[in-house]
């Protein structure tokens, strides 16, 4: 039984999906699920995150389903639990809990909601209808991209011009949740020592890459050997990229000094202080993130200087001294990631994407003039959409005579996408989506 389910064991389900709808619910009217999950009560968030998660990705197809069912939506909140729980019942194999009992628990669930009390006998109705017909239901809704990819239409239309190959993978491969991926910290010890503690603990993993270990199944970090020891830190592979590319062959003398812009929540902060000797100044708008940032790197036994600022707001944090490397993690859709944040495919709009592509290219002009002669700037973004890689990275090698390209995988795309920029020594493929652009500064400049 899966962690969350067990540990709201004590909680009735028809509480657990009340507080998944209201996730769901948050969602739909373009708030994060992680900002919707803070205002649900301690009891329930594990359970709520777990299952609002696996309502997330089957949302679309719920969607379709439900108006197939009922013409017209109900209530929000009612229409919410109808939704959540179409979607949680969809796939019986791996659903936490047997549709008829999740079909009795939501209709419970509406009998003791003070808003929605009268919609408990439509909610039933629906409900068994969709287990009585669920063959006709499916192959009916089908005819939906939305219900086919539990995407939004534009979604799926950017991905197919941007990757004519893929983007039937890319879609199929984000539908079930990311594995639990760690990067060991190697200043500290090794993942041959962390492995060791972890099968004495009978927790299975396994190495991938140079210095990450994925866990067979996911499980609470504090629970896992060497949390509080700061052996490890939560990194997808495809994020342990960054430090290694901007630090590996930079020219000069250790202690560098390095820019880590975006910083937040300082997980490649912390990887490019385990890797090098470095002066190094951790930047992020949000003053509540960069307290992320610090109690991450108190964790691991690691300082940066943390300040919350706007990167490219020169004035307001720069003290005019050069840098020898900057890595710009740039504002994005994080489309790259939806595995782990299911939500984000939801509360994007197309129009989002040229807004942060102009961030992009403001933090990229921004940040250039701070980077010493000969030094380099890592641009990387957690998206597979070519507008927010590639394209800004080739207009600014086309009006910036003073940068050059000195390495880029490109995109890397997530999961088991094949692609050029790959990753080594992970055959399964098992990463988030990303972008990765290194550029180097003339040194005649």
């Amino acid at each position: 039984m899966p962690a969350a389910a067990t540990s709201a064991m004590s909680v009735p389900l028809w509480r657990q999906l009340q507080a998944t709808a209201e996730v769901v619910a948050a969602v739909r009217q373009g708030r994060s699920a992680t900002d919707a999950l803070a205002r649900i009560a301690p009891d329930l968030r594990g359970a709520a995150q777990s299952l609002s998660f696996q309502a997330l990705r089957q949302l679309g197809r719920a969607q379709v389903v439900a108006r197939l069912l009922a013409g017209r939506a109900p209530p929000p909140e009612a229409d919410a639990l109808l939704c959540t729980a179409l979607a949680l019942a969809w796939q019986e194999g791996t659903s936490t809990y047997a549709p008829y009992t999740l079909v009795h628990q939501a209709v419970e669930a509406s009998k003791r909601h003070p808003l929605i009390k009268a919609q408990a006998g439509f909610l039933n109705a629906c409900l068994r209808r969709f287990l009585r017909e669920r063959e006709d239901l499916v192959d009916r809704s089908s005819a939906q991209s939305l219900a086919r990819w539990n995407h939004p239409d534009w979604w799926i239309a950017r991905l197919r011009r941007d990757w004519p190959q893929q983007w039937q993978t890319i879609l199929e491969s984000v539908q079930s949740p990311a594995p639990l991926t760690l990067r060991v910290q190697v200043s500290r010890t090794s993942v041959t020592q962390v492995l060791r503690a972890f099968s004495d603990a009978g927790v299975v993993a396994s190495a991938v890459g140079s210095s990450g270990i994925v866990l067979d199944k996911p499980q609470p970090i504090t629970s896992l050997p060497g949390f509080s020891e700061g052996w490890w830190a939560v990194q997808d592979l495809g994020a342990q990229l960054a430090a290694p590319m901007l630090l590996d062959g930079l020219s000069g003398t250790a202690p560098w000094r390095v820019l880590d812009a975006c910083a937040a929540p300082g997980g490649k902060t912390a990887h490019l202080l385990d890797l090098a000797a470095c002066d190094l100044t951790a930047l992020d708008r949000d003053p509540l993130r960069c307290e992320r940032i610090r109690q991450n790197l108190s964790r691991l036994g690691q300082r940066a200087r943390v300040v919350a600022a706007d990167a490219a707001d020169l004035a307001n944090w720069w003290d005019g001294q050069p840098f020898d490397a900057i890595l710009l993690d740039a504002p994005c859709s994080a489309s790259g990631i939806v595995r782990r944040h299911p939500d984000v495919r939801w509360l994007r709009r197309e129009s989002d994407i040229p807004q942060l592509a102009a961030q992009q290219m403001r933090l990229l002009q921004g940040l250039w003039p701070v980077l010493k002669p000969g030094g380099r700037l890592l641009f990387c973004t957690c998206s597979v959409f070519r507008d927010e890689g590639e394209r800004p990275i080739q207009t600014f090698l086309e009006h910036n005579r003073q940068a050059r390209l000195r390495a880029s995988p490109g995109h890397l795309l997530p999961a088991t996408c094949t692609n050029a920029g790959g990753l080594r020594d992970n055959g399964t493929g098992e990463h988030d989506g990303f972008f990765y652009a290194l550029l180097e500064k003339d040194p005649a400049t």
